[in-house]
Order: structure tokens, then C-alpha cells, then sequence
């Protein structure tokens, strides 16, 4: 049978979602404890790799087994197993053409930016921080550009081994909330540090380094040489992968989290 589960996770201590040799990452510890309930060794399978440092509140896995227990072991018992900065919210069976990351149509994306002349000690791994002023308008008319289909070569870490920097961002926002911003981002999918690149332009605009329309400038130009530097992955949330009804989760295709409940 397949199962997916719903997870969310504090990023800071792991070396980001994939699993490595050394077992830092989230994958790591979430395997461990899967196996300790199916009582054989499981792979799992996420809707996106998330980097090191970056948090989720809500990835989305799968993965397969012959053990039958009930839903309620899957979460339960899959999180005695795991560390207090890691919970699997829900389990539900679904059908075997199910995939996490293959059946999911959109992800969606926050970061959380503190704006002040000293950083947040309390906040220090869960917000991103920047010490000069920044423009809100600026920035909003600047995040507008990203709407829409592009090339996001010019965000793309060069790393990245996505088939296309061709991605179609449906969402793209910024809220200020008293000293923070947060950055709201939905996509089909998204490239290697797309966000935090994103962010590191943004940034620039709202400090007064270049006007709104830079953001277009960087779509057009396709360059990465061109851009500010990659942000800080202390901000960054995964909060929500969109699915079709038909697979029957609990969340809901448009039910991505904020992150607003954190300030």
C-alpha cells in the first residue's frame, strides 16, 4: 500500500531535505522512523527538496509498505520515533499512482524577512534579516514582476539541474506586519534557490539600489551574474503543495499555511 503523510519541520540542524551519507537530513530522520513502525527499511519520496536551513509546515510524502497497521501508527508512532523538530500532521492511504512529487501541480512558498538595526535574537534561525530601510512600495511594485511564465534563469543557482528555468509563478506578494515582510510565492515548480534568490533581488530594490523595474531587467537579461547575491535560508517556508481533490487528502488543493502565526 502507498501512504502519504503530511510533515512539517524546523530546517536549522539538518543539512536541508535530501538524505546524505552522513544522515542529516530530514529524509534521514523521517525514514528511521517510518522503519521502526513498518519494521522494514522505506524510502520516501517528497513534493520538494527543501535546502538547508529552510522550514516546512507543510510537505507532502509518500512512500510504500506491506506492513498494515492503522492511520492513527503512521503518525503517532512515526513521530515517537522522530525529533521534536519534525511531525508528521497527517497520514492518509492513497491510490499506488499517487507520487508526491510528480502528482502535486503547485507548491507555495513564504519567507519571512525582519527589517530593524539589529537582528532578532528569538528569530534568529526563522526569519531572515536585513538592517537598512526598505522601501514597501518599491518592493511590491518590484515583486509584480515576477508574475506570470518566465525564464528564471536569472534566479537559478548554478547547481541546479531542473530540465527548464521556464517556471510559472501564480503568486507573488509582499506584506509588511510592523518591522517584518513576508513574501508570498506560488508556482508550478520552482528552481534550485529560486526564492532566496528572488528574495536577495527584492532587497535591492527595497534598499534603494535599483528602481522596480530591475526585477524585469533580470527576467530579460537571463543572467545570474547579474543578480544580487543568494539571500539567507533562515526565512524561507515551505508552506503548501497543491494536489487535485481526487486523491482525497486532508489538505485541501489551496490550503497553504502562513506563516504569520510565528510574529
Amino acid at each position: 500500500m502507498r501512504i502519504a503523510l503530511g510533515l512539517s519541520y524546523d530546517g536549522d540542524g539538518f543539512c536541508g531535505w535530501q538524505s546524505q551519507p552522513s544522515a542529516c537530513g530530514v529524509q534521514d530522520a523521517l525514514e528511521f522512523a517510518i522503519s521502526r513502525i513498518a519494521q522494514h527499511q522505506v524510502r520516501v519520496h517528497a513534493a520538494g527538496r527543501t535546502d538547508t536551513g529552510v522550514h516546512a509546515l507543510s510537505q507532502i510524502v509518500h512512500f510504500d509498505t506491506k506492513s498494515v497497521r492503522p492511520i492513527s501508527a503512521w503518525v503517532r508512532g512515526v513521530n515517537a520515533h522522530l525529533p521534536n523538530t519534525v511531525r508528521v500532521e497527517w497520514a492518509h492511504e492513497v491510490d499506488g499512482d499517487f507520487h508526491a512529487r510528480f502528482s502535486a501541480f503547485s507548491r507555495s512558498y513564504q519567507y519571512l524577512l525582519y527589517n530593524a538595526t539589529v537582528a532578532s535574537a528569538l528569530m534568529a534561525t526563522k526569519a531572515g534579516w536585513f538592517h537598512l530601510p526598505l522601501d514597501f512600495a518599491a518592493m511590491s511594485e518590484a515583486t509584480s514582476y515576477l508574475l506570470g511564465e518566465h525564464d528564471f534563469s536569472a534566479f537559478r543557482a548554478s547547481e541546479c539541474q531542473a530540465k527548464t528555468a521556464i517556471k510559472n509563478l501564480q503568486k507573488a506578494d509582499v506584506t509588511k506586519m510592523g518591522q517584518y515582510f513576508r513574501f508570498d510565492f506560488t508556482a508550478n515548480a520552482f528552481l534550485q534557490h529560486q526564492v532566496r534568490n528572488m528574495i536577495g533581488a527584492l532587497i535591492y530594490v527595497g534598499k534603494g539600489a535599483f528602481q522596480p523595474d530591475y526585477i524585469k531587467t533580470l527576467l530579460n537579461e537571463r543572467d545570474r551574474t547579474l543578480s544580487p547575491p543568494t539571500f539567507s535560508p533562515s526565512g524561507l517556508y515551505l508552506t503548501g503543495v497543491g494536489y487535485d481533490e481526487k486523491w482525497g487528502l486532508p489538505t485541501a488543493k489551496s490550503s497553504a499555511k502562513s506563516i504569520s502565526v510565528l510574529i
